[in-house]
């Protein structure tokens, strides 16, 4: 159901369940993601089968479609042979497609049309590392025309995520400013500090005041990273926190598969909105099956906003898979 509230105004009356990870849902559904492109591939070789599996988040409880446009650039799509004018109207296919998946249920459910760091782009783990080498005048050019087609299509939010470093969430705010859509800022982390290794709350800082964010915070990272990142978020920035991270395993870019253990654990989640996350939900290798526990979690607790939570079908099957 299209939302009749803005997202602030519903962070303001409890918790929002986010989705999980969309390409290991694509992935459980047969989808072949070796591309570059990963699942924004997908926006012109198979959309039904993203709006599939934003469905199947739908149906597990989630409330937040993050879009599919991750790893959705002109620079991406030129080295395909995609035009400007074809990859403008793929970007806008993201969001039309979780709004489709979204109007389907009897529920509240918000857009947030992901834009993903330069790293993305690359395909080639950089996003984990930050420092591409790049000013942050030339990283808001890179993100300035993207961000604009995915604003034009009328999220309800602009999910900036997996941020690795405080110089690209500058540029990710300024080439955001003006394009009338709301924002959350989201860094990736490791050993409480960015990925670029700077310290966290001077990077949450650059949030700070910013009228246009409404909520910061931290996703792909270690589930054991995110209870003290949601505690400095507030205690910095004074917004609602967004937590949503990853499974435990770690990505390995070279042989680009997941190494280790499954850590993510939903019962963490009472503590993470304890400390003042508002929106919650899981990233990589985080799938419906976990996100409809994490909704029943959560429902037990006051003030949250869940959907049904129920995670049944074949949609809600798997939780393996890359992203």
């Amino acid at each position: 159901m299209r939302p009749g509230r803005t997202l602030a105004e519903a962070l303001g009356a409890g918790v929002l369940v986010l989705d999980g990870g969309l390409s290991n849902q694509l992935e459980a559904q047969g989808c072949d993601l070796s591309d570059a492109l990963w699942s924004a591939r997908l926006l012109a070789d198979g959309p039904e089968q993203i709006e599939a599996a934003h469905t199947a988040y739908v149906r597990a409880g989630a409330r937040v479609l993050i879009t599919s446009s991750y790893q959705a650039t002109f620079e991406g799509f030129a080295r395909r042979g995609t035009g400007r004018e074809e990859a403008a109207r793929l970007l806008g296919r993201s969001v039309e497609l979780a709004r489709t998946a979204a109007e389907a249920g009897d529920e509240e459910v918000w857009v947030a049309a992901s834009v993903g760091p330069y790293g993305a782009m690359l395909a080639d783990g950089s996003e984990y590392r930050g420092r591409y080498g790049l000013s942050v005048g030339a990283l808001e050019r890179f993100h300035r025309p993207r961000i604009d087609v995915l604003a034009g299509a009328a999220p309800d939010v602009l999910a900036l995520e997996t941020v690795p470093d405080a110089e690209e969430a500058e540029a990710l705010l300024r080439a955001a400013e003006g394009c009338g859509v709301p924002v959350w800022l989201s860094y990736t982390v490791a050993g409480g500090r960015t990925r670029a290794g700077q310290d966290l709350a001077e990077a949450f800082a650059v949030a700070a005041g910013d009228d246009q964010v409404v909520a910061v915070g931290v996703n792909c990272c270690d589930p054991a990273e995110a209870g003290a990142a949601v505690e400095l978020a507030v205690a910095v920035t004074g917004k609602p926190a967004v937590v949503y991270p990853n499974s435990g395993e770690r990505w390995d870019a070279r042989a680009r598969g997941w190494r280790g253990d499954t850590a993510f654990d939903p019962a963490r989640a009472a503590a993470w909105t304890g400390a003042g996350a508002r929106l919650v939900g899981g990233c990589c290798r985080v799938g419906p099956k976990t996100i409809a526990a994490l909704a029943d979690a959560l429902s037990e607790g006051d003030g949250t906003e869940t959907g049904t939570g129920t995670g049944t079908g074949t949609e809600a099957e798997a939780e393996t898979g890359t992203g």
